[in-house]
Parts: C-alpha cells; structure tokens; sequence
C-alpha cells in the first residue's frame, strides 16, 4: 500500500468551515507540520477538497 507524505505549506485562515475541518480530520494545524497516510479513497477525497493548502510527497 502507498504512503504519502502531506505537508501544510499555505495558511487557512480565508478557507471555509469544510476546509478547515478538513485539515483538522487530517490533523494539520501549523504550517509546514507533516503527517504520513496510507493510500485509500477518504484520503484522496480529503486531498482534493484542500489540495491548494497542502503539499503532498509518495514516501517509499
């Protein structure tokens, strides 16, 4: 199973209430925190809905 690296490079303080609860779910409070998920379709879904916040790295 792949493993992503998501990083929280942009702040989300303009972001709507879904947004931020969203990067709350994921667990990105501060920026540049990072956390390490498994591949599956609620967390592609979640990625997408706050894609232009995060930076996001296949680990190996």
């Amino acid at each position: 199973m792949n493993k992503y690296q998501v990083t929280l490079t942009r702040s989300s303080i303009s972001c709507s209430e879904t947004q931020i609860r969203t990067l709350q779910a994921l667990g990105l409070k501060k920026i540049n925190q990072s956390k390490v998920f498994n591949d599956s379709e609620a967390f592609r879904g979640q990625v997408r809905k706050v894609q232009h916040l995060i930076t996001i790295k296949k680990e190996k």
